[in-house]
């Protein structure tokens, strides 16, 4: 897998356990969206290197399941054992676990807030560069950044919502990572299938994904 086939947009599944996320997993299963969005289950959540390694056995043939909120090493090792083909970081990473994601093969997402941080992280390896928080800087900042220096692959993460996520795009993001912005979080414990597809068609629909 490299940054090119990689999804436009994470959903980002924070706090939740392996049942919760399975009903989002099954719902873009049965919406056929296996190609669309990349799944991240934060290591903040209950179980987490089980739940990884459970829908990573169930779903890795289909979607793209990543770790998120990884801070070191030791959590980049453990993820990547779990099942895990992704990590994200809310911080630049060292160096050494950039090399080890280049070297097994999993892309690697490191967070950056200025110009000189994103040119560092791309130099090091980083598949993907994080711009974290992207509503602070605002989603001028993409374009902005990439005039001097170029295209880069920068996923806009952190205060993502369905109604401003086609202005990333539009203004250079290549990627977006969104949580609470496209699903409410008491559908996800519940288990809401219908309000979950309600959420899912409506973030497609403002933000011109096709079907």
């Amino acid at each position: 897998m490299t940054e090119s086939n990689f999804p436009k947009v994470t959903i980002i599944l924070r706090g939740y356990n392996f049942e919760q996320v399975n009903t989002v997993i099954q719902l873009l299963e049965e919406e056929n969206k296996q190609e669309k969005y990349a799944l991240e289950i934060t290591l903040n959540s209950p179980d987490v290197f089980k739940t990884i390694k459970k829908i990573s056995n169930k779903y890795g043939g289909k979607f793209h399941i990543g770790a998120g909120t990884v801070l070191n090493l030791e959590d980049t090792k453990r993820a990547i054992q779990s099942g895990a083909k992704f990590i994200l970081s809310p911080i630049k990473l060292e160096k050494e676990v950039i090399k080890y994601c280049n070297n097994n093969n999993i892309i690697v997402v490191p967070a950056a807030m200025t110009p000189s941080e994103i040119v560092e992280l791309k130099t090091n390896g980083a598949d993907i560069i994080k711009v974290f928080p992207a509503r602070t800087v605002g989603y001028k900042f993409f374009s902005d950044v990439q005039s001097p220096l170029g295209k880069l692959p920068l996923m806009a993460v952190g205060g993502i919502t369905a109604e401003n996520t086609y202005a990333f795009f539009e203004n250079g993001a290549s990627f977006v990572g969104i949580g609470s912005g496209i699903f409410n979080k008491e559908d996800i414990i519940n288990q809401d299938i219908k309000n979950l597809k309600k959420s899912l068609n409506s973030f497609e629909e403002k933000n011109n994904i096709n079907k």
